[in-house]
């Protein structure tokens, strides 16, 4: 019993602070909203159409506006360098690393509404198949790029939650 009064005490408290769920109100949350309202550009490469394809994905929470709202543009960064050297002078180890530096522009009078970055990394092994590194790096990728559409509408929401909360 004495150890649930300090619980109860610590939750009530969480609640008198203004602290609410992102997505409270589901579909009709305001984050979920403003995420109906972005048309993402699109962007080259490979790596580009993956996260394009995350972003979307994480988004479709609310069918898509037919006039959207705001612009999503992002400029990608996708770099491979070789980390570990063996003797004969071959990469034993790689790192991928995927940047992205993201701007939520609003489309009637192109105002910057969000301007941030986000990124990730991961580890390769390379082995002795080619073919095995090749689908390594590829796998890879697409991790990257999950992680960073899933920073990017984690950053977009909790900035839409914000500006509510002041308005």
């Amino acid at each position: 019993m004495k150890r649930l009064l300090p619980l109860a005490a610590a939750l009530m408290m969480l609640g008198g602070c203004g602290l609410k769920p992102l997505y409270s109100g589901g579909s009709a949350s305001p984050a979920a909203q403003v995420l109906g309202e972005i048309e993402i550009v699109p962007m080259e490469g490979r790596a580009g159409w993956l996260l394009a394809n995350a972003l979307r994905e994480r988004m479709s929470v609310v069918p898509a506006s037919a006039s959207p709202r705001y612009r999503l543009q992002i400029a990608l960064d996708d770099q491979i360098t070789g980390l570990a050297i063996r003797r004969d002078d071959s990469v034993a180890r790689e790192r991928r690393t995927l940047r992205a530096r993201y701007q939520l522009v609003e489309v009637g009078n192109d105002g910057v509404v969000l301007d941030a970055t986000a990124g990730s990394d991961a580890g390769i092994d390379v082995v002795g198949s080619d073919y095995a590194t090749i689908a390594a790096e590829a796998t890879a990728l697409e991790r990257l790029a999950d992680v960073v559409a899933d920073q990017i509408i984690t950053r977009i929401s909790v900035s839409v939650g914000q500006n509510a909360a002041k308005q």
